[in-house]
Order: structure tokens, then C-alpha cells, then sequence
């Protein structure tokens, strides 16, 4: 199955354009894409006519241009004759946005297309979906450009059952800058299914990280997902719902979905070494982690604080998820401590928490980075750093990028994520490493990297 066409076209037709309703989902789609952005774009209506002088082509095989991507926005019943007209004309894939298929009872529609796609070896991704946004490139999403935020260029890979929970994803990945390569809504999944997507996105070559919202499978998908996933070179990443008695029912009535048996999941999942967030926070932690560390670690977290109080909170959260904070040896903690200023040195704490009091400043933190870095004890180092302690300046996040790189160890970093500090986090997350806006999230990267 070539999923090129789908997920980087060239050329895309918007069906089901409308003449008089300017917020029709199919107007939305072709006025965003339209002018900006480097996919050519086509609006097909079967009255014809104009819209803003733009054509408004009544039959698919009038356009102009052999077309890779057909978004679809109209009505069910209509589906299947579009899709004639798509295969007659060449297109080579479809994006179908319409829903009324399976989830609303017209499981016969939903057959109906699946056949015609699978005789046709004609890819499509839906019914009842968002589509496909890739940043710069294509955005099938109808949702009003100036109500969307949407997360920088980046290297993980989202697919989600759900179109909501899409979007707010996207929302929260912005908002702890986390950089998207691809968001794609698969709904009913009545064709195009997450291990097709999962075996494109293997290849690709800026997808760094794999990520899943998932409803549920058919009778025997899950278990070829999970073989597959176990198989990939990048990171998965599974986020569930359906876990619960009255979730399975939502997940049925919202993608007609099966959502199986939780327990016999979660155990296949953890027999394949395959990374399961719990919770939206675990997935935006877990995605940005393994979009700049692909190496997995055994879970030996030291902890860098200006507060005694951080420390001993972060620890709670390392020993909750059974993560390891060792006692460090008397050799390393001498070094630690011959290695601050002389002012540090007498209210200092150099045990896994390493405090360095408020009073630290930027030597004081790199210093201890560096011995750390050095040190087989530790294989991760997590600093949670207060931006309001005098001594930090906004170099911090390059100064310690460059002990990330010369050891080859995992940084992590805690800043409180507020527009007063972005010039710090970005400090930061510009230079790789990746900055949690809370402790646990900062604790919950370091799990992530000991997946294995």
C-alpha cells in the first residue's frame, strides 16, 4: 500500500466545497490550504460555478491535474459515488471526513467503500476524521486557521482515533514545544490502519517518535500492532482509552471501535517493550524525551536542585515510577563537593538529591553536571532549576547542553513554564533538552528513556 500520496500530496481536491455556506468543513479545509501552502489545491462542488474566482469544478475528472489526495466532505450516502468518480479519474489516495458510516449505524456505507478502496488499491484514512495536517506542507483539519495552534515542525508522529483528542494533543505539545511531524485522524479506521501507518512512519525519514491514541482493534489487530510496534526502530508510544466498563461503551459509540479486554492490552504491551502513557501528561512527557534521546537507559537518576523541597518531591515521583535515585558513593560526592564555589560548598547537600541551595549559580550547576556526566553511578541527571535563584542566568540550557554532549548522557530539565522564563526554557530546548513545566513530568521523561 503506497501511502505517499496521502500523507505528502502534491496535489489535493477539497469535494464537497459549498457555493453558499462559507463555514462548510469542505470550504474550511480548501481556504486554508489555499495560497498557503505548497500542496495545489482544488475545490470540487457538482453544481460547478465559482467561489471568491476560484473554480469550483463540478466532476473530480475535470480538474486540471492528476490529483494524490481527495479530501472528502460530503454527505455518507454520496461516498461511494465519489469514490467512483475518484478511482475513474486516477486520484491516488482520499481523506474522508464525512461521517454516518459505522459509528452511526450505516455499517453497509462503511463496507461499501472498504471494498471499492481494497479492489482499487485505493488508500484512504477515515471515515468520520480530521485527516492529515503536516506542518508546512498540507492541513485537512476544518477547523478555522485562527482557532487552531498548532505545534512547530518537529519529529513525532501522532495518530489518533479521535479528532478531539488530536487537537488537544497538538495544543499541549505546543505549549511544552514539543515539534509535530505529522497529526493524523484516522476515525472509523475502515481501510487505512494504524500498523499501515506505523510501518510508513518507520521509513520516514524526519519521524523520530511514534505516538498512538487508540480506541480499540478488530480481532486480531492488536496483537499484529503490537508485533509490528515491538519490530520498530523508532520509539511507540500508546496512549489508550476504553480502559474502564463505561469507557468501552463511549469508545463503541464514538468510532464503533472494540475496545477489548484492558488487562490482556496492557500486559501484551509491557511483554513488548512497548511504552504506554497513562495519561495525556505521561504522552507529551514521553514524546518529547524520545524526540531527542532515542538511547534507553537502566533508570539511575541523579537529581540537581536549588531546593531541598524540589529534590525530595522529585524523588517521591522517581520511587512512585520505580525509578532508581542510588545513595552516591563517598568517592563521588567528594568530587561534587570539590567542585562548587567555596560559598556553596558549606550549605551544600551532596547526596542524590545533589542541593545546592539558592544560592548556586550557573558554575556551581555545571560543575556538578560535568562530575556526574563522568560518573557510571548515574545514567540520567534531572535538574530542577528555579529561575527566579539569582545566581541562573539564561545561559544555563547551552552550558549544560554541551556536558549532555560531550558525556552522552540524558539531561533533563524542571522550569516552571510561564512567559516570564521562555527566554530559559528555550535556552534549553534549543540546544536538546528537553524541559518539563513540572516535576513529575520531568521525572516521567526520565521513565520514558528507561523503557527497555
Amino acid at each position: 500500500m503506497n501511502l505517499n500520496p496521502l500523507l505528502e500530496p502534491k496535489t489535493m481536491a477539497v469535494i464537497g466545497v459549498s457555493a453558499t455556506n462559507e463555514r462548510h468543513p469542505a470550504n474550511v479545509i480548501f481556504d486554508k490550504n489555499n495560497h498557503r501552502y505548497p500542496v495545489e489545491v482544488f475545490a470540487v462542488n457538482p453544481k460547478g460555478g465559482q467561489l471568491h474566482e476560484e473554480t469550483l469544478y463540478a466532476r473530480i475528472g475535470d480538474l486540471p491535474k492528476k490529483i494524490d489526495l481527495a479530501v472528502i466532505a460530503a454527505r455518507a450516502e454520496f461516498v461511494p459515488a465519489v469514490f467512483t468518480q475518484c478511482i475513474k479519474a486516477g486520484v491516488k489516495s482520499a481523506a474522508v471526513i464525512s461521517g454516518g458510516f459505522t459509528e452511526g449505524g450505516r455499517e453497509d456505507l462503511q463496507d461499501k467503500i472498504v471494498a471499492m478502496a481494497r479492489e482499487a488499491d485505493f488508500p484512504f484514512i477515515g471515515p468520520n476524521c480530521l485527516g492529515i495536517f503536516s506542518p508546512f506542507h498540507v492541513d485537512t483539519f476544518f477547523l478555522p486557521i485562527e482557532r487552531m495552534i498548532k505545534p512547530n515542525n518537529g519529529s513525532v508522529a501522532l495518530i489518533s482515533q479521535s479528532g478531539g483528542i488530536l487537537v488537544d494533543q497538538m495544543i499541549k505539545f505546543s505549549q511544552q514545544g514539543v515539534g509535530m511531524s505529522k497529526a493524523i485522524s484516522i476515525g472509523n479506521k475502515a481501510f487505512v490502519k494504524e500498523i499501515d501507518l506505523l510501518r510508513y512512519l518507520m521509513t520516514d525519514p524526519v519521524t523520530k517518535v511514534v505516538a498512538f491514541y487508540v480506541e480499540g482493534f478488530a480481532e486480531g489487530e492488536g496483537r499484529d500492532f503490537v508485533l509490528a510496534a515491538q519490530r520498530s526502530p523508532k520509539p511507540v508510544i500508546i496512549m489508550k482509552s476504553g480502559k474502564s466498563e463505561a469507557g468501552h461503551r463511549a469508545v463503541s459509540s464514538h468510532t464503533a471501535s472494540m475496545a477489548g479486554d484492558y488487562a490482556s492490552f496492557k500486559a501484551a504491551v509491557a511483554q513488548h517493550s512497548i511504552l504506554e502513557a497513562a495519561n495525556e501528561q505521561e504522552l507529551v512527557s514521553f514524546c518529547e524525551v524520545l524526540s531527542v534521546y532515542q538511547h534507553s537507559i537502566d533508570g539511575k537518576t541523579g537529581i540537581i536542585t536549588a531546593s531541598g523541597g524540589h529534590g525530595a518531591m522529585a524523588v517521591d515521583a522517581c520511587v512512585t515510577e520505580q525509578m532508581s535515585v542510588p545513595e552516591l558513593s563517598p568517592d563521588l560526592k567528594d568530587k561534587l563537593k570539590d567542585a562548587v564555589s567555596e560559598s556553596v560548598r558549606t550549605i551544600a547537600s551532596f547526596g542524590n538529591p545533589v542541593d545546592l541551595t539558592g544560592s548556586a549559580t550557573d558554575d556551581d550547576f555545571v560543575a556538578c553536571a560535568k562530575i556526574m556526566g563522568a560518573s557510571d553511578e548515574i545514567d540520567c541527571i534531572v535538574f530542577l532549576l528555579l529561575p527566579y535563584i539569582p545566581g541562573v542566568t539564561l545561559d544555563i540550557g547551552v552550558r549544560l547542553s554541551q556536558v549532555c554532549k560531550k558525556y552522552k548522557k540524558p539531561i533533563i530539565a524542571y522550569v516552571p513554564h510561564v512567559e516570564k522564563y521562555n527566554m530559559m526554557i528555550d535556552g534549553f530546548e534549543l540546544n536538546g533538552i528537553p524541559a518539563s513545566s513540572s516535576i513529575e513530568g520531568a521525572v516521567l521523561m526520565a521513565k520514558a528513556l528507561a523503557r527497555n
